[in-house]
């Protein structure tokens, strides 16, 4: 098949295709960082949030269809949705169509992965697609969906599973699954206690990321079937993909196959569902190479852009000097007579005279006193650091007011602080 050919091949699947993003989910692991807000909708890289990846993704892909099933404290989600991404144009029948929990079947909120597609299955219907694709709204990545799709398209797959390998001592968090030589999945197991290895590769895993590929109508009536089971707990990876695989022609699809800008080799998707993961995931950016490239203007990364001025630095004293060192700015930020080291703030940071911040990231809207002191924190929107504040030098007592991972990063919210914001996060 010719260049040409191979584009226009894509190009007719991705309009035959509708994507579904499930936003729905808390993720606890991120602590306080979701006790406002759905994991979806919380901040990264300085700009943008995590939902933004996959709608990104579906946009670059060629994919102008997607709806966004949310449950989980969904306002600043759907907020973010409407603000930044209604340029889709209904005439072409292009959206994003935001899917809220409504009890459209019945009188239940969504139960499960499975559980959240069957509950707007007359909503796919009426779009009538000929492929189905689910995607998690809680990972960072950039994938080429329309890459995933013509490999399901290519091989008669009923169903395809993307996947990637994950360390072995990590791999008990996944769907861990076994396939042949031609990548027909022979074996899934969901979260097992003793994960089988890659062949080969003892160390390895392959784990589902969470994205699958259907046949529509295939999709349909097993959604039917999976909701008519009693003993299901509806979700895909407990029970759709275990019951297909001895059963139907389902496939995986190796993520390095359709990732994009792979530095080094290696395929970039992070779960940043921990503070430990959410805060090194962010400060990688800041590096010389960071892992994720966000300056790529051929798969650029689609948000809400907020018009503000750009960051200021004043003062250029021997005693103050407003200076950011191996960092990210954003838009909006003022640093007045102090120094920022290894750091990413978000939008609308302030910070005042002879503070110093390193290893940190600061989430929009904060507001930071003279003489602040923090190392290997975690901010949220909107706190008001008082002047003195001292934050990621004593664990011990950091941990009276805030709250410190294992591996020593300091989370700050405006609850700890005692302010209580009316703001939605």
């Amino acid at each position: 098949m010719t260049q040409e050919a191979d584009l226009h091949f894509h190009a007719q699947i991705t309009r035959n295709s509708i994507a579904l993003i499930l936003a729905g989910g808390r993720g606890s692991r991120l602590r306080q960082l979701t006790d406002w807000r759905a994991k979806p909708a919380v901040p990264f890289g300085g700009k943008f949030r995590i939902i933004d990846f996959p709608l990104s993704n579906c946009v670059n892909s060629g994919i102008r269809r997607i709806g966004v099933a949310t449950q989980y404290k969904a306002q600043s989600l759907i907020s973010h949705i409407q603000h930044g991404w209604g340029f889709l144009d209904g005439r072409f029948k292009e959206f994003v169509e935001l899917l809220p929990a409504q009890q459209r079947i019945e009188e239940t909120w969504y139960q499960g992965t499975a559980d959240a597609v069957y509950q707007n299955i007359d909503i796919l219907r009426r779009h009538d697609p000929q492929y189905v694709l689910i995607l998690g709204g809680d990972h960072v990545y950039k994938m080429d969906y329309s890459k995933l799709l013509a490999d399901h398209v290519r091989r008669s797959a009923d169903m395809t599973v993307a996947c990637i390998g994950v360390p072995l001592a990590e791999a008990g968090a996944f769907g861990i699954m076994s396939i042949d030589h031609d990548g027909r999945i022979t074996r899934f197991m969901e979260k097992p206690k003793n994960p089988a290895p890659i062949p080969g590769q003892p160390g390895q895993a392959l784990a589902s990321m969470g994205i699958y590929v259907f046949n529509a109508h295939f999709l349909f009536e097993q959604l039917i079937l999976d909701h008519d089971d009693r003993n299901s707990s509806h979700d895909f990876g407990k029970d759709l993909i275990p019951h297909l695989v001895p059963r139907r022609r389902v496939y995986a699809h190796r993520f390095r196959d359709s990732c994009v800008n792979m530095a080094s080799g290696v395929p970039y998707w992070r779960d940043v569902g921990t503070i430990d993961a959410y805060w090194e995931a962010n400060l990688d950016l800041t590096h010389v190479t960071p892992s994720l490239n966000l300056y790529d203007e051929d798969w650029p990364i689609w948000t809400h852009q907020e018009q503000l001025p750009p960051a200021k630095f004043v003062f250029d004293d021997d005693d103050r000097r407003g200076q950011a060192l191996d960092s990210m700015v954003s838009g909006g930020c003022i640093i007045s007579g102090s120094t920022v080291r290894r750091s990413l703030l978000f939008s609308n940071v302030q910070v005042r005279n002879y503070s110093s911040i390193e290893d940190s990231v600061i989430l929009p809207n904060v507001s930071i006193g003279r003489n602040v002191r923090l190392r290997r924190v975690v901010v949220d929107k909107d706190c008001i650091l008082p002047s003195d504040l001292t934050a990621g030098f004593d664990p011990v007592e950091d941990a009276r007011r805030f709250h410190v991972t294992e591996n020593g990063i300091t989370l700050i919210t405006p609850e700890m602080l005692d302010q209580k914001t009316h703001f939605v996060r």
